[in-house]
């Protein structure tokens, strides 16, 4: 495994250029972390940032503490590899659409008309975007 306390390397981002699920956590006390799938992508700073529901139980826990982690895994029948990001996250109705939208033509086939019409009626929908400002992160590839 190998760290570095804050930047995502060049090989890094090439990796979560692609279109694989996140698996985010959050903060939550003395709450037993649960982690959940996510869509997500690497901004040119370098951020992680992800939409969910306003109203979700990760959106409260992170306006009670801002610290969560993504972990983002190789899928089976590849070599082994992961990269891990923690950091401060910031809440935000600004771009979640646009983000919305940009993951959706990333994960899904949109010339097929049911995953556009889901993509429609995401759209009529509130949304957040989280961003984490990487503080550490880790990696490892065999």
């Amino acid at each position: 495994m190998n760290t570095d306390a804050h930047s995502l390397t060049a090989r890094d981002i090439e990796f979560l250029g692609r279109p694989l699920y996140g698996f985010l956590t959050v903060a939550a006390g003395p709450t037993p972390p649960q982690p959940r799938p996510v869509w997500f992508e690497v901004t040119t700073e370098p951020t992680i940032q992800l939409f969910t529901h306003p109203d979700s139980v990760k959106v409260s826990r992170l306006r009670s503490d801002p610290r969560a982690s993504i972990v983002v895994a190789a899928p089976v029948g590849e070599r082994e590899r992961w990269v891990s990001v923690a950091g401060h996250t910031t809440v935000s109705p600004d771009g979640a659409h646009d983000l919305l939208s940009r993951l959706a033509a990333r994960y899904w086939d949109l010339d097929d008309d049911g995953r556009a019409d889901d993509l429609t009626a995401m759209l009529a929908e509130d949304w957040v975007r989280i961003t984490i400002e990487p503080e550490k992160v880790s990696r490892y590839m065999m």
